[in-house]
């Protein structure tokens, strides 16, 4: 009972400042709005790369099937480059106006179709994901054109052994000929890979939500740490007045203390996230009820520990102006490193690795895996073991720090 009763003085001391419910609630709605907004939705198609090719082929019977092929793989937009600005389309690499630069040198089709290898120069920046990508995608069309022109080459040869050719215009007829339904089998092939997300065939398919199925849950793990703002204020303002020393003289012990100030963080945060789900669902679209314990575990999960991160930033912090400094600087690493503003897949495995070490990625894999992902109760087991993981360790520091005087 006494445990409750300072989470409720907690709160009612919270609510009664009008500016706390703008944070909470205000903010992350305006904020959801704008990102859902600006993030492509997920049903429009991803933008293409963009590769340059310089043809120094003069437009040869190859380069036409090098850009039609590269055209038909659904990823690259193709860029026509003229010879004389090779050079600085190379620079347009290492600036990202490009992903990828693909020159073919003069007598690409006659080395190819003779049987020799053509130096083909690909220029592209390693360290960007999108280059990475580009050199995937012409490097796999340069060597499939490479292999038409060799089958059009043997299938000349084979029918020239067969019964030689009247002259040279009927071998270069014949050959033209091959060369294309060399190049059409590949429009045709007999087999299709189709990569679709894992669900059981009893689950429904998730809703189509767009760019607020990210700006959603990064606003409510975002604002779930901001709001802790007010509250760790509030302890920190209370021990500067001698109003926790005081609590030690009422039947009030340490742990109902710590316990009352954990629970009132607690209740904030989930208050905040039920209203930003309900939003959510309702205003927006974002399927969060597919699922609704898995739902409402991962927000118990953010709770436990956001509270137990409030209590650390209480704990440590000497003054109201260390509270902002802490929670706001708290706020925007993890926020940003967590994939609440950019989905983390996009970022290159690295930054993701890093962005997981941090529980807002976490809480981010939770609600996706529910409202774009299309997955169920199963999939939030794992983040919300590291939620639980992370608010056990903040707990403790916060334990270790606490100072009531």
């Amino acid at each position: 009972m006494r445990v409750l009763t300072i989470a409720l003085k907690d709160l009612r001391q919270i609510l009664r400042d009008r500016k706390s419910l703008v944070f909470l609630v205000a903010m992350p709605i305006a904020f959801t709005l704008f990102f859902g907004f600006v993030i492509p939705k997920g049903d429009q198609p991803a933008p293409r790369l963009r590769v340059g090719i310089v043809d120094g082929d003069g437009g040869g019977p190859l380069s036409a099937v090098v850009i039609a092929m590269l055209e038909n793989t659904g990823v690259v937009e193709v860029i026509a480059v003229p010879a004389g600005e090779k050079e600085r389309a190379a620079r347009d690499v290492a600036g990202d106006t490009i992903a990828a630069l693909l020159v073919l040198p003069e007598g690409f089709a006659d080395d190819a179709l003779a049987g020799c290898q053509p130096h083909v120069r690909l220029v592209v920046d390693d360290a960007d994901p999108a280059g990475l990508g580009a050199r995937a995608v012409v490097e796999a069309a340069v060597m499939r054109i490479l292999g038409t022109a060799e089958i059009a080459r043997l299938s000349v040869e084979t029918a020239e052994g067969v019964q030689p050719f009247a002259d040279t215009a009927e071998r270069e007829a014949y050959l033209h000929e091959a060369l294309q339904r060399a190049a059409a089998a590949w429009d045709d092939v007999p087999v299709g890979v189709a990569l679709l997300p894992a669900r059981a065939s009893d689950e429904p398919e998730p809703a189509t939500t767009g760019g607020f199925a990210q700006s959603s849950p990064g606003m409510i793990v975002q604002f779930a740490i901001y709001g802790l703002m007010t509250a760790a204020g509030v302890f920190v303002a209370e021990r500067q007045a001698g109003a926790l020393q005081r609590l030690l003289t009422t039947p009030a012990s340490h742990a109902d203390i710590i316990a009352g100030k954990v629970l009132a963080m607690f209740l904030l945060v989930l208050g905040q996230q039920a209203i930003l789900v309900g939003v959510g669902q309702v205003a927006f679209g974002v399927g969060y009820m597919r699922v609704p314990l898995a739902t409402i575990l991962v927000m118990v999960a953010l709770a436990l520990w956001a509270a137990s991160m409030g209590l650390f930033i209480g704990a440590i912090s000497r003054g109201e102006e260390q509270v902002i400094i802490y929670s706001l600087v708290a706020m925007f690493v993890l926020a940003a490193m967590g994939g609440c503003w950019f989905p983390l897949e996009i970022t290159g495995k690295t930054f993701s690795a890093i962005g997981h070490l941090l529980p807002s990625a976490w809480a981010m894999d939770g609600f996706q895996n529910i409202v774009l992902r299309g997955q169920g109760l199963a999939s939030v087991v794992t983040p919300i073991l590291a939620l639980s993981g992370y608010a056990a360790a903040f707990f403790g520091l916060a334990v270790w720090r606490l100072r009531f005087v």
